[in-house]
């Protein structure tokens, strides 16, 4: 080998380390001289010297990318045996099995050179303390970057030519094949077909993802089977699987290519990724109109996904909900401009809630607003401004209603016909089978039994739904309904969603104003026609039973406690406001509301127990012995509180008593003159 006298002996006393690598796993499969042809690299460094025992093979990188040393562990393996001063000879086959990263190339060489570590390849062996063979090595590092570069652009050119002229084969979705002469077709199973139509008829009277899924929870769907044979598998519907077949435009029937592209970023832990960045519609590379036939036009197209991006909450969307709440997702604050959010409470009654109060950015006059005052409102303005003469729009309604459920029957029939297939062909197996092979007779007989229970299955499940299948009204009760839609929009069967999405069709948004000291609330509404209004709303406020607020006020007039208040509610039936027993917090609330403190039990020249103490200079405790002790004359209300009558001879007597004085200070220290003491 070329060079093979820049081996010394401190080279073979360290390992020689057989690096192998191919970028794909097909080249490992495919390419298996190229693979032999560098484990026989070991062979080659024992004739060079080394002894069997210190030849490592590193092979842990077959099938992995040189362009970065993302998922490379023998690549870092031979780097850290580099560093670490274990290595004297790196053997690859040729220089682009190393790295075709020139950042990784390179380093990798400065690592050689500082240790002391031989390279070698096919062509010789390189030592990179030699200027000569560093800058060589150098080159052929270049060299297989630029050929990296130039093999993937050749590539990606072809594929985007191909794509231009939409002969560049892609994987199809579930309900596309290629035919014999490699064009696009529908699936030719008709049950496919039904499945995948009927999502988008689902989508369509849903308008979310979880709806379609719903409507699918009794049938199964189609999916590709496992590893991509062709064979279609069924199972439940997922829905990120109808969210991906929603988001695809090849169901329209135009051929589309550069939907995604690939760019390349730094992560946390610095490491080059490649991620898919989904594009818009407009930057997408190449779209052909009509080059198969669609399952939905283009337009349908369009309105799906501006209604799957309504959909996202997560960016600010607020699609209708299941609540009861009318305006949900298009009420706003009149104070701040914020979207208001919808709070329920333990017994269901709904509120609109200010979202800036949240982050403690609201106004004074944010505030929450019960559903019950604007809804009535809003929902009067609807009815009336709506006219009563929709009769074709219904009739389209039940024609449509109509065709779903043919095309859900159409579903189970086609399952029931696939059923009776198989089952067919189990018979028609069994049947020529000889009598005397009872070993294959046995298993085919098993197989036509479990066929002819999916049959049964089968024609269960289609008997199911045309029973549950509900009738249509004749044209002369549409026309009545239509009529009226007033009581359409009352019905039990009308759902809160369907309630939203009819009033979102006429009206863009509302926005609530209230005047926290009165009880109106501006009510504005903004139609989608460009015109607004504002009406106004009259705020419900809870009220105590007059008669408890009266006796309340004339019992605390009186002295008497709140709990004894309350007791005295609770024994002549009255409730709070909201129909609870009072209690002594209640009284209390009453009480403040109507501006009505707690009276003062004193009387003029009545101190309470912490002020004849504090007059005393004693602790409370010391009042209290006394007032038990009879020393202290004192008087005890309805209230509780004890009122001490402390006149001066009272005050004098107990500063006088021997006994006493020990315990309280002096009441006024007297001060002596100097010239008293002489």
């Amino acid at each position: 080998m070329n060079g093979d006298h820049k081996i010394a002996r401190r080279h073979r006393d360290r390992l020689a380390l057989i690096y192998l690598r191919q970028s794909t796993a097909a080249q490992v499969r495919d390419n298996t001289e190229s693979t032999m042809r560098q484990y026989a690299l070991a062979d080659t460094a024992v004739t060079l010297g080394w002894d069997r025992s210190q030849v490592l093979v590193l092979d842990g990188d077959l099938g992995q990318s040189g362009r970065s040393t993302r998922g490379r562990r023998d690549f870092k393996e031979v780097v850290a045996k580099v560093c670490e001063n274990q290595a004297g000879l790196l053997f690859v086959l040729e220089a682009s099995r190393l790295s075709r990263n020139s950042a990784d190339f390179q380093r990798l060489l400065e690592f050689c050179q500082v240790t002391d570590t031989l390279i070698a390849d096919a062509d010789g062996v390189y030592d990179l303390r030699d200027f000569n063979d560093q800058l060589l090595l150098g080159f052929k590092g270049t060299m297989s970057a630029v050929e990296l570069h130039i093999l993937a652009q050749r590539m990606h050119e072809a594929k985007k030519a191909a794509a231009r002229r939409g002969e560049l084969r892609m994987s199809l979705p579930i309900g596309y094949v290629y035919d014999p002469d490699g064009q696009v077709v529908m699936d030719p199973d008709q049950e496919v077909q039904a499945a995948i139509a009927d999502l988008f008829g689902a989508f369509q009277a849903t308008g979310t993802c979880c709806g379609v899924v719903r409507a699918f929870r009794d049938r199964r769907f189609p999916t590709h089977g496992q590893n991509w044979t062709g064979e279609v598998a069924w199972m439940r519907l997922r829905q990120s699987q109808a969210h991906a077949i929603l988001r695809n435009p090849t169901y329209t029937g135009a051929y589309v290519s550069g939907r995604v592209k690939s760019e390349r970023v730094i992560d946390e832990d610095g490491n080059i990724r490649t991620r898919s960045v989904e594009l818009p519609p407009e930057h997408w590379e190449v779209v052909i109109h009509d080059h198969h036939v669609g399952y939905i036009t283009w337009d349908a197209f369009g309105a799906n996904q501006r209604q799957l991006a309504d959909n996202r909450t997560q960016r600010g969307a607020r699609p209708p909900r299941e609540g009861s709440a009318l305006l949900q997702g298009v009420v706003a604050c009149g104070h701040c401009g914020t979207g208001m959010g919808v709070t329920y409470s333990s017994s269901g009654a709904a509120h609109y809630r200010c979202r800036s109060r949240l982050d403690e950015n609201h106004t004074p006059g944010c505030r929450s607003v019960s559903a019950a005052v604007v809804d009535p409102l809003v929902e009067h303005r609807l009815l009336d401004i709506v006219t009563p003469d929709q009769i074709a729009l219904a009739q389209a309604a039940a024609d449509e209603l109509n065709q779903r459920e043919t095309r859900a029957l159409r579903a189970f029939e086609l399952r029931v016909e696939r059923a009776r297939y198989e089952a067919s062909r189990a018979e028609r197996a069994f049947n020529l089978c000889e009598p005397e092979n009872r070993l294959v007779a046995r298993s085919l007989e098993q197989r036509w039994e479990a066929k002819l229970a999916v049959v049964a299955e089968a024609e269960s499940a289609l008997h199911a739904q045309v029973a549950q299948r509900p009738p249509l009204p004749d044209t002369a009760t549409l026309e009545t309904l239509a009529a009226d839609l007033r009581r359409l929009w009352n019905e039990p069967t009308t759902s809160p969603r369907d309630r939203k999405r009819i009033l979102r069709t006429l009206i863009n948004d509302v926005t609530l104003t209230s005047d926290p000291s009165g009880d109106e609330i501006r009510v504005g509404i903004r139609w989608r026609a460009g015109s607004h209004e504002e009406q106004l709303a009259t705020r419900t406020r809870m009220r105590t039973n007059r008669d408890a607020v009266e006796l309340i006020r004339q019992r605390k007039n009186e002295g008497m406690r709140d709990s004894d208040i309350a007791e005295e509610l609770r024994s002549l039936g009255l409730r709070t406001a909201r129909g609870h027993e009072f209690g002594r917090h209640d009284v209390r609330n009453v009480r403040h509301s109507i501006g009505l403190a707690r009276p003062s039990p004193l009387q003029p020249g009545e101190l309470t127990v912490h002020e004849v103490a504090a007059r005393l200079g004693v602790k409370p405790g010391t009042i209290y012995y006394w007032l038990r002790t009879g020393d202290i004359p004192h008087r005890k209300p309805a209230t509780g509180a004890v009122c001490i009558p402390f006149t001066a001879d009272i005050e004098a007597g107990l500063r006088a008593r021997p006994a006493m004085a020990r315990l309280i200070a002096p009441a006024q220290p007297t001060r002596l003159s100097p010239g008293l003491l002489n």
